[in-house]
Order: C-alpha cells, then structure tokens, then sequence
C-alpha cells in the first residue's frame, strides 16, 4: 500500500553550525548518522521510503530549527534560506517531496508573510513549528495575525516539539526523561491545551493542527480532561464547551516515531478514522519499521488506506 509521510525532516550545515539541531542520543556514532541523512535529499532519502512504500514525503525542518534561533533578524533570514532550499529540492522531485514551510516566529508578521510566500509562490503543502520561540507559546495574544493568515491561506500548521524554554525541577538528574523520552511528549502535548484553552478555535475555526507521536498521549486523556475541566468550573460543560469537541474537531494526529498497534487502535476509537494520518518521523525513526506497522495493523483496509494516505491527501489538498 503506498503511503504519504508527513513528519520527514532535513537540516542543512548552517543550522547544525549555529546548533539549531537537536540531539536526541548520546551515541555519538548514530547521531553522525542522523546528521547524515537529514542533509540527504537523495539516495538514502528515497531508499528508505521505497523501504516502507511511502510515495510522497512532506518534508520539514528539523527540531528546533528557525524557532531555536535567539536573534529575530537572523531567524527572518534562515528561514527564507531554509524554504527556498526546500523548494529546490521538491522541484527535482516534485512526485516524491512536497514541503512544509519553516517561519521566523520570533517576529510574527514576518511568520505570517514568510509562509504567505511559501505557500503561493513555493507550492508548499502548511507549515511546521517546533515548540515555543524564546519562551512564548502560540497561544500568546501576539501570534494571532500569524494565525490569521494559517486560516486565510487555509493550511494546517503541524506542531512539532522543540527544545523546552526552561529546565523544570521535575527533570532534574534525571537526562532520562528529557527531549523525545517524555519532556517533548509533555510539553507538546501541553502547548495544544494551550492553544484549545486560550480560545483560538473559537475565534479562528477553520484552522487544522497536526500533532505527531500519535497525538502526545492526547487522546487517551480526553475524557479525564473534559471531566476535570468541569470540576475547576465548577459546573457541566455544554458539548461544543469542552477540550475534546476542539481537539476532534481541529486536530489531526499522526503516526510518526510510534508503531504500536494498541495505541493506533485506541486513537482510532477516540478520534475517528478520519483523523489519523501515517507518518515516519525520519531519520529518527527506521521507515522499514513504521511501514511495516502499518501494513500489518489490525484494521480494516478500508481504515488503513485512509491512514496509508487518504486522509493526508484531504488534509493537504494533495
């Protein structure tokens, strides 16, 4: 069954320079070649999505990129350099790549202008943000002309994990537990609460948000998040009031760094089999693996090309 990927990132030696490239092992050996393939738009890159029957891959920059960047007028500048590389490299193969933008959300109004031009003039499929900018949440009051021209354009913004804006004591002596073990996963996860809590989908409802990693554990909690919402209120909550109506409603998750049969089935029954989209999270992920997890997922045919790539081509108006 042939497959569309969503969370496929790359990097380019200026970014691995200035140290926008996270680091998610201590094997130094693995990380070299994690750095390889995400500089690779060629061999290796196709060779694995041939690997898992992946057609097309929406490729995006890696964690934490342009949003790891302290100086606003260099983050302006990377992420134009970054977008037009990309554009360079879906255009020799316009069949197997498209493109997620990358935005300088130090500045929002040039966020919002820099993926207006990846959009129309690169042909990019949405953008993707990884995690807070210099401690601000896409929550904050700020980034709602940036979020205005997301639902103008009328693309989904995929929120990746980034490096966490502090160091929590909860953390601390134990490395264990930081970046993709569980900090991303807690923080992310976090970071679309915000976004639900904060009241953007109501002033904004047409907008479409993808969550990675098999949705950070969200659609495992929604009832509990409803019921305890509820109880700090103190009082019900109409159905088009709670978490879970906006989560169902302008959310979609996908697949990516998680092949487990129980939690696809369970975020299945939570979210519906329009909402779960397969992904790799390559090179992070072995792409053998997540597609053969797919292949064999316990799921009807039906469900699993809606998964493979039907609901992908939706989602992104492929």
């Amino acid at each position: 069954m042939r497959k569309i990927a969503l969370e496929e990132h790359f990097s380019t030696p200026e970014l691995e320079n200035r140290g926008l490239v996270a680091r998610p092992t201590r094997n130094d050996a693995i990380f070299t070649e994690i750095e390889r393939r995400l500089r690779d738009f060629g061999e290796s890159r196709l060779a694995a999505m041939d690997a898992a029957g992946i057609n097309m891959s929406v490729l995006s920059l890696t964690t934490p990129g342009i949003q790891g960047e302290k100086d606003m007028a260099t983050a302006i500048r990377l992420a134009k350099d970054v977008n037009d590389l990309l554009a360079r490299e879906v255009q020799k193969r316009p069949q197997r790549y498209g493109g997620f933008a990358a935005v300088p959300t130090q500045d929002p109004a040039a966020a919002a202008n820099e993926l207006e031009r990846a959009i129309k003039q690169l042909g990019f499929k949405g953008v993707l943000v990884n995690g807070q900018t210099n401690g601000r949440y896409l929550d904050d009051e700020r980034f709602l002309p940036f979020w205005e021209r997301v639902q103008e354009l009328d693309v989904p913004l995929y929120l990746h994990p980034g490096d966490l804006p502090d160091s929590p004591a909860m953390y601390a002596g134990r490395p264990e537990l930081e970046g993709p073990v569980w900090a991303w996963t807690a923080d992310t996860g976090a970071h679309a609460l915000r976004l639900i809590f904060s009241g953007l989908f109501k002033r904004l409802p047409r907008l479409k948000v993808i969550v990675g990693h098999m949705g950070e554990t969200l659609p495992f909690l929604l009832w509990r998040i409803d019921n305890r919402f509820e109880l700090q209120l103190g009082r019900p909550l109409a159905p088009e009031e709670r978490p879970s109506f906006f989560f169902r409603r302008n959310f979609v998750i996908t697949t990516s760094g998680v092949c487990d049969p129980d939690p696809l089935v369970e975020s299945l029954a939570a979210l519906g089999d329009d909402n779960v989209l397969f992904s790799v999270d390559y090179p992070y992920q072995d792409s053998r693996q997540a597609g053969d997890f797919l292949d064999n997922a316990p799921v009807s045919e039906a469900v699993r090309a809606k998964i493979a790539s039907g609901n992908a081509r939706r989602v992104l108006k492929l």
